[in-house]
Order: structure tokens, then sequence, then C-alpha cells
């Protein structure tokens, strides 16, 4: 068993308010020995005196509805309702490594685990209750916080079964789940429980956060990536009072007493700087992809011959797709408060990995894992690895110069310009049609950073600055699924150029890789349907296989009102606005949810601007545990893609990134939200499958579908800004 070696004062400190009911053992001390082991039953939840239930969650909300779903699942197996269940999450201390927060993982992984621990505690409560009723397993039920007969009459709570006391049991992965034809809770819209002191100014979001005795701290990044740190004047900050610099290597931070003087020592402090030029500009992009070094070659997907296909057709289609780098583009900038000692470490953060990142951070802080805690608190918003994990390190190697805890904030113009970023992609694709106008062979060749979890170009900024040691960097995800087309084609390869560098540091952004794969996948198979003169809807049902991707498409069609006819439809030349409609579909990762999704856009004939007046969605996610939430994540992918299709792209010169502000970085505002229209296909018997990502996946294809059905070009190139619609129609017209 696992045992958290930690100090109890920092412990202390760090539990504040979260765990108050804490009742798994008398003393808040107490707490420094529980489990985290992941196969145990005490490391998901506690009982305590009272009956009342403590969930710890590894996983985090990130605005998921995470938090009502897990009670829902586990309250769903314990017969208790939720409002007897407290959860704690992503404290490093207290709940297990369930792995980071993404990939819709939340639920699928977290909750399923949760869920499971729950099912086994349950089973241990019939089998102490049976013992003091002297009636069989068979007969006793779950309900109300107490084991009861099945037959009526009293029973005994949980309190008094094991309350205060460890369950000390393995996690049992065949502990019998409740049926589906029983539940009470999943399936539900039951209202979330952040939700009243968010909508009150009452949550304590990480950037309320406070320590008696912080410092505030403001990290100097230099004017160009990779440049070195030459000088520092600190007499330039000597006038603001409590003022002073931490230096470190090639980390240069201020901190002060309060965070306006912090931030006008940040902006007085002079510093001196080399000036590398290592980028190659955002006009140079997509040659610097394609010329950019291969670590290795891989095929994702390989049936039939399709080179030998290829190259004898009579009838073949080429085109390339490219999706820019993104950043995560968080409303409230990155925050994260340190204290860090002699003895070890606590860090608040919004970060999405607490656990993942604790071996960094004690690596770079030259300390053993055991004695570094990481505590969850929300933050504005991440979709990915944005600056929350660097904001934290900044603090980290300050109050450790200091020895005083220590807020840093970032500014707008650092959540912009050092966040990692979602990283560009280059596709090639190419196939041929058969006689009858059906797809004969498909290829695809996808240029992609290498995105290994070891991956060199992702260190966090400080230590790196620094010089100091740290595990390599994280994941951009899986960047690579989704390039293969879900069609059944005879004769087809998906083939990817891993490449060993990219220009910016690289994150996994929400879908990470899958939005750019979709868009140049299900944005070809449009192509192909119109050299086909084929409807597009009719040209990818004659080719699915997959029954619930046959009924996703179908429900959108159905919804859309959809007439059969080919792309583009008829272009009325004088009209000044032009319509079109467009539809994609996703199997996501090829094994996760099955998504269709129907667009309908207004295309400015003047301006060039695109905006999507409606959207309609099919969403297949299995088991949905809460429908509201289901609902208000699809539109959350929606709108959040919509803004990327559109409006997004990093820009950078030779030196650094250029679109740090809302004016170079613009998002969808609210009088460009289309109308949402979603349909969810529940299918309580299946696993459920999460719900975070996959309806963002065909969100630009769909998009540039229907841009292309409403002005008769296709666009190739993300963001579809209103400067390439109109070189597009000025093109056409010529």
């Amino acid at each position: 068993m696992r045992r958290i070696v930690i100090a109890r004062r920092r412990l202390l400190q760090g539990i504040g308010g979260l765990v108050v009911g804490f009742s798994l053992a008398p003393g808040m001390a107490a707490a420094a020995g529980k489990t985290v082991a992941s196969d145990q039953v005490d490391a998901f939840l506690a009982i305590g005196r009272d009956g009342a239930v403590t969930l710890y969650s590894g996983k985090v909300d990130l605005g998921t509805g995470l938090r009502v779903a897990v009670r829902q699942m586990a309250a769903e197996e314990l017969g208790i309702g939720i409002e007897q269940i407290t959860l704690i999450e992503g404290d490093t201390a207290l709940t297990p490594d369930q792995g980071p927060t993404g990939g819709s993982t939340g639920v699928a992984v977290g909750g399923v685990q949760i869920r499971q621990a729950a099912a086994t505690a349950r089973q241990a409560l019939i089998r102490l209750a049976q013992e003091r009723l002297h009636l069989p397993a068979s007969e006793l039920v779950v309900a109300d916080g107490a084991v009861r007969p099945a037959a009526g009459g009293a029973g005994i709570g949980f309190g008094d079964l094991v309350g205060g006391r460890d369950f000390t049991l393995t996690l049992d992965k065949a502990a019998p789940l409740v049926d589906p034809s029983a539940y009470r809770l999943v399936g539900r819209s039951l209202p979330r429980p952040d939700l009243p002191a968010k909508l009150s100014g009452q949550h304590t979001y990480v950037h309320d956060f406070k320590l008696a005795g912080m410092l505030h701290g403001r990290a100097i990044r230099p004017p160009a990536v990779g440049a070195e740190l030459l000088a520092v004047d600190d007499a330039s900050i000597a006038a603001i009072p409590g003022a002073r610099t931490v230096r470190r290597g090639n980390f240069l931070g201020v901190v002060a007493d309060s965070e306006w003087a912090a931030i006008r020592a940040a902006r007085a402090l002079k510093a001196t700087w080399t000036a590398p030029a290592n980028l190659p500009g955002s006009d140079q992009l997509y040659a610097a992809v394609r010329g950019t070094a291969v670590a290795r070659e891989d095929v994702l997907a390989s049936r039939g011959d399709a080179d030998r296909r290829l190259a004898g057709a009579a009838n073949l289609l080429r085109a390339s797709y490219e999706w820019p780098p993104q950043s995560h583009a968080s409303l409230g900038p990155s925050c994260a408060i340190a204290d860090v000692r002699a003895d070890g470490a606590t860090i608040w953060t919004a970060s999405q990995a607490t656990h993942k990142f604790r071996p960094v951070f004690a690596r770079f802080l030259g300390l053993h894992p055991d004695t570094v805690r990481m505590i969850y608190l929300d933050g504005a918003g991440c979709y990915g690895m944005n600056g929350h994990e660097d904001a934290a390190a900044d603090a980290a190697l300050m109050s450790q110069s200091l020895g005083r805890p220590v807020r840093v904030q970032w500014m707008r113009e650092d959540e912009h310009g050092w966040d990692p970023k979602g990283p560009p992609q280059v596709l090639d694709v190419r196939a041929a049609l058969d006689d009858a106008g059906a797809i004969a062979a498909w290829e695809t060749v996808a240029w992609l950073p290498l995105n290994t979890p070891g991956l060199p170009a992702a260190p966090l900024l400080a230590p790196a600055a620094a010089g100091l040691d740290q595990p390599n960097g994280q994941s951009a995800g899986l960047t690579q699924l989704n390039t293969d087309p879900p069609y059944a084609i005879a004769d087809m390869c998906a083939q990817i150029k891993w490449l060993r560098e990219t220009p910016l540091r690289p994150s996994n952004l929400r879908a990470p890789g899958k939005i750019g794969n979709t868009f140049a996948v299900e944005c070809f198979t449009d192509e192909l349907a119109a050299a086909a003169h084929a409807d597009p809807l009719a040209f990818r049902l004659q080719m699915l296989q997959e029954p619930r991707g046959i009924a996703v498409l179908r429900r959108v069609a159905e919804r859309m009102g959809w007439q059969p006819r080919p792309s583009p439809g008829p272009i009325d030349a004088s009209a000044a606005t032009l319509v079109g409609r467009g539809i994609a579909y996703v199997h996501y990762k090829n094994a996760e949810n099955f998504v269709a999704l129907g667009m309908e856009v207004a295309v400015s004939r003047a301006t060039g601007a695109v905006r999507v007046t409606r959207a309609v969605c099919a969403h297949d996610c299995g088991l949905m545990i809460n429908p509201d939430a289901v609902r208000n994540q699809v539109e959350g992918n929606i709108l959040q893609t919509i803004s990327r299709t559109l409006f997004e792209e990093v820009t950078f010169d030779h030196a650094r990134v250029t679109s740090t502000d809302w004016v170079s970085y613009p998002i969808l505002t609210f009088p460009d939200v289309p109308t949402l229209e979603i349909e969810l296909i529940d299918r309580p018997h299946d696993r459920p499958m999460g719900v975070g990502e996959a309806a963002a996946a065909p969100v630009a294809a769909a998009i540039g579908n229907a841009v292309f059905d409403a002005i008769g070009v296709r666009l190739r190139r993300a963001p579809l800004t209103p400067a390439r619609v109109k070189a597009a129609l000025a093109a056409r017209a010529a």
C-alpha cells in the first residue's frame, strides 16, 4: 500500500477548507497516512461516522460537469443521494493518480474507476450488514445510506457499519454494477454543485486563493524565443517599495508585497538580452513544416494496395490542407501559488495533470516527490496544457529563492505569447474514383510534430530558462488519429511523417490533431462527392458500414431537412450574401464517440466574412451520465471550434509570437453565435465514452464544406478569414 510521506504542517496548511468534513480517521494528521493507491477502495472513497461519503478523484472538473457526474455514478452504486457526497479532486496527497484530465477521460476512465470502487464498497457494506442482521446478502439492499432487508424493516446505516474506518479492500473490477433498468440518478440532468457559487461570484478560483505572508510575482519573458539574459539593472525598480528581482540563469522574475507593485516592477525593470531570430515567421510556416527533418515515418492504417491503385487511376484527385498553430486563449490568464521550503513544497494550480507534474516539479526543485504536494483549484479554462503549469513553475522558483509563498499571475501578453500552442498540421490527400463514382483508393500523408510523452520541445519555461533538470516535456496529444477516412475503401493508406521539431512550443489543445485531420479528410470527401456529382450525404452513406455512424448522419439530415443535391449549390451572381450547407462525420479516434454535424453558413460577398447561422449535431457517446452536462459540452465544443475555424491563428515573426491580444488573436463573439440544435443519442447499456472533445472534431470540415457549397471555391487553409474568402472569390471570378 502506497503511503504519502509529507510534513504534517504542510498537509494541514494545504487542506484548508477542502476537507472540513473529512472523517475517515480522527484528527487531520491522520490524512497523512491515507492511501492513494489506485487499486484500493480507500483511495477513492471514505465513509464518515455520520454516514456521509467523501470521494477522491484524481481527475478534475475543468468545466465539463465532472463534479456532478462522478457523484451520480458513485451515488447510484451506494444507494444514496448526491447531496450526501463531498468530492475532493486533483490533490496529490489525497487523491489517486488517475492520469491527466483530458481526452474525455474524466468520466470514461476516472468516473468508471470511482464507480467500481463504490460497487466494491457496496458489496463490503452488505457483507458487514449480513453478519449483524443475520440475513444472506441476496436478501439485503442498499438504500438511503443504509443496508436494509429487501423485504422491509430496519437496516443499519453506513456510518454504523464502517464510519470512520478504512475498508482495506482491493478494488474489485468484477463487482456487479447497478443495472441500467434500475437507475435512479445516472441518466438524469441533475444540477452542477459548483454553479451557484460561480454565478454569485463566491467561488474560489486559483486567482482568488491567498496565503498569509505571500508575495506577488511576475516572470519577465525575453524579447525573443531562446534569448539569453546578459544583465539586469536592479536599480531600475529601486523606487518601488518592496520590489526585488529573482534571477536564476536565464530565468528572471520580480516580486513585491502587492500585485500592483509587482506589475509596476515588471514594466520598469531594465534587462539586457541577446536577440536570436530562430523562428521561420508565419508567412513561411507551412514551407518550414515541410522542410523540417523527419524523425520517423509510421503507417497509421493500411488495407489493400493504395499505391498501386492510385498509380494507375484515371480519375485521380489531390489536395493539401493546412491547419494553423493556435493558442488556448484562456479568458483569464494563468495563475498559481507556491510555497517551497527546504523540507517540501505545496503548489496550488489549475493544472489538469497535478499527479503527472508532481515528479516534474520535484526534479527541478531538487526535492523528493513524496514531499511535493500539488492541489488543483479551478482556473479560467484550459482545454489542454496552457500556461497553468508554467505559472506554477514561475511561482515555485521564486518561492524557493525567497523562502516565502509566491503568487504569480500572468498578463494577457504572457498568456497569448507564451502558452504552448496547438501545433501546425499539413495533410496531403489523394484519392481515385471508380467508374461508379465511389472512392476506389485513398492516401493521406500527414506532417505532424513528434508528440510522444518525451517530446523535448515542450519543457516548462522557468526551469528551462534556469538551466534546471526536468523530465522531458509533455505530450502534444494523439495528433495522428482520424487521418484515415472512416469509410469502407478497399485500398487505403494513412501515413505520418513525424517531425523532429515545430516552431513554437507545442501542447495538447482540445481534440489535439483531430480537428485538422478531420478538416482534411471530410472536406476531401466532399471534394470527391462533387467530382462524382453526388449528394455529399448520400456519398457518405453508401460507403459507411458502422450502424452508429449511419444513425448520427441520418439524424442530422432529418433535423436539417436535407434535400439531396450535389455541392456546390446554385450560386446567385447578384446576391450580396451567399448561403450554403455542409455536413461532416467522425468516429472519434476510430474508437470513441460517433458525431455528425451539419452547418449552414452565410458568406458576405463584399467583405468575405463567414457567419455560421445554424449548427445541427447528432452525438452518440454511449451511456450519458448527465444529459444536460453532455449537451453543454457538445455546445461548447461546437462554439469553440467555430472560433478556431473562422478566426484563430497564432502569428509570429522571426523572434516571438506577435498575436498577443484579442485584436491580433480574435475569437468568436456573442453576436456570431449560431442557432444550435443538438440531438443526443443515449445508449445506457454501452460504456460511457466521455464528451469533452469529440464534437469539436467535425466542426471545421462542416464549415469548410458549407462555404464551398455557398461560394463554389474550396478553402483548404484555416482559419477561413475574410481575406482568404475574398481572395478565393476573386480567383473564381477571374
